[in-house]
């Protein structure tokens, strides 16, 4: 499959289900577009293939995609974390049926396994690793520190829910803030880029410290949702406010 621009990429997905901006995605699909020939990208949590799709319309040929998803129902989106297991193989189905419309179901390899249980089943190195999984503290940081053990020096890892996660942020804080070895690039949104080389601690701390303000205003917004900020508002004939993504 030749690569596609990224307008395309965003076209293909206009459809599918997912909690992804159109920073978010020229994000993606810039890093995937930056794998070697011959590389290797990983996605952990692709829910319906919403980011898997952007992902394989950008990566160069010969690029091996994996996707990793249980599809267990579980840490399925925001505010559904548990308890959606009747809805598991419906999103396995769509899943699929989503890579196949946008004519990248060849290029992806899935599979359907939690990330702490899939590391067999990967090959190292890794150049692009995109994290969209569990929420939780302990598999957040995880996948942080066990996969991202796995990208080579040189190479991406991109973290969804970044700043708005309360555990996703724990994990970067105990793990990326102090850390010598990843280098804070940026975010979109509350997707941040990471790169893997030697960076001073003091610099990069503080630019992923001085992104606290924007996640306890997140986490303010998420808690004032679920008091019923959300009706309330549309009582006053007012839009809701997004959940934050």
């Amino acid at each position: 499959m030749t690569r596609r621009s990224f307008s395309a990429a965003w076209d293909s997905v206009a459809a599918v289900d997912g909690w992804m901006t159109h920073g978010q995605a020229r994000a993606l699909y810039d890093a995937a577009a930056a794998c070697p020939a011959g590389g290797r990208i990983v996605e952990i949590g692709s829910f319906r293939g919403r980011s898997t799709i952007v992902l394989a319309s950008a990566a160069p040929d010969g690029a091996e995609i994996v996707a990793i998803d249980p599809h267990a129902g579980n840490d399925r989106g925001p505010q559904e974390i548990d308890g959606y297991a009747d809805a598991a193989n419906v999103d396995h189905d769509v899943f699929n049926a989503n890579l196949a419309d946008a004519g990248v179901s060849d290029r992806v390899r899935h599979v359907r396994a939690l990330s702490d249980a899939a590391h067999d089943a990967v090959h190292d190195p890794i150049d692009v690793l995109y994290i969209d999984g569990a929420h939780r503290f302990a598999p957040a940081r995880a996948d942080i520190v066990d996969w991202g053990a796995r990208v080579r020096p040189g190479g991406t890892m991109l973290i969804h829910d970044s700043f708005s996660s309360i555990g996703v942020t724990l994990a970067i804080l105990r793990e990326l803030v102090p850390s010598s070895e990843w280098e804070y690039v940026g975010r979109s949104r509350s997707l941040a880029v990471y790169e893997k080389r030697s960076v001073g601690r003091a610099g990069n701390a503080a630019r992923q410290a001085a992104q606290l303000p924007w996640f306890a205003k997140n986490v303010a917004l998420k808690v004032l949702l679920t008091l019923g900020l959300g009706k309330l508002l549309r009582t006053l004939g007012k839009p809701e406010p997004a959940w934050p993504y």
